[in-house]
């Protein structure tokens, strides 16, 4: 990436999101690195949409009509600018006129996926992207693993949109959990029999989403304007 281009700053992690208690401050990075609008952690409710990367057309369906829901009532969408689910949410937040946020595995000087590199750009500028990898750094396997568990920190609510038994959104999904922060999961991902993790997830206290109210009413209520019910 451009280095000329938005301006980069280093911040304490409570610099980005506030006071941390302990759960919080178990697995978060001590510093991060963000480019773009900083209020965008600060003003409104903020969720994550999350998959996996060779998505399905109906689980990219999906993760494009919950980010329009979330645009319509002004929620910061949340993702990790992967191919698949995550680029889904980031491109139609844009499309919509809403704001997002990428939680990168690489450092901000670089981009993985390549082919999203005018999608990282964007959010760069005109929305935010953080990366606890330093400018500099080399990128490793294990980096995406650490930023799941950052992505759920900073999401206020989490959403698995469709995932298989090895993806890297699970670790998001057990993270989201350990903090007691809401984890919905779409009920497609139920109804695949094949699949154990989601049981598992629903027995630690995850969600079935089955309409917006259920997510929504888990943000701040004053923040929130309810239309009438989009089921999923």
């Amino acid at each position: 990436m451009d280095l000329a281009g938005p301006k980069i700053v280093d911040l304490q992690i409570e610099e980005l999101l506030g006071p941390l208690n302990e759960f919080e401050q178990k697995h978060a990075p001590e510093r991060v690195q963000a480019a773009g609008r900083l209020e965008l952690l600060r003003e409104r409710p903020r969720v994550a949409i999350l998959g996996s990367r060779k998505a399905s057309s109906d689980g990219l369906q999906r993760a494009r009509k919950l980010a329009s829901i979330l645009v319509q009532h002004r929620v910061v969408v949340v993702s990790g600018l992967a191919l698949g689910i995550d680029t889904a949410a980031h491109t139609e937040t844009i499309r919509l006129g809403g704001d997002t946020v990428a939680v990168l595995g690489t450092p901000l000087d670089q981009v993985n996926p390549p082919s999203n590199r005018a999608l990282q750009e964007c959010i760069c500028r005109e929305h935010l992207a953080v990366s606890q990898f330093f400018v500099g750094d080399t990128m490793q396997k294990h980096n995406f693993v650490l930023r799941n568990r950052t992505m759920a920190l900073i999401a206020d609510a989490s959403v698995i949109v469709e995932a298989g038994e090895g993806s890297g959104s699970l670790s998001h999904g057990w993270e989201a959990l350990r903090l007691g922060r809401p984890l919905f999961l779409m009920r497609s991902l139920i109804d695949q029999k094949e699949l154990t993790w989601p049981a598992e997830m629903l027995d630690y206290g995850a969600r079935i989403l089955a309409n917006e109210e259920d997510l929504l009413s888990k943000l701040a209520p004053k923040r929130i304007r309810f239309v009438d019910h989009v089921p999923f």
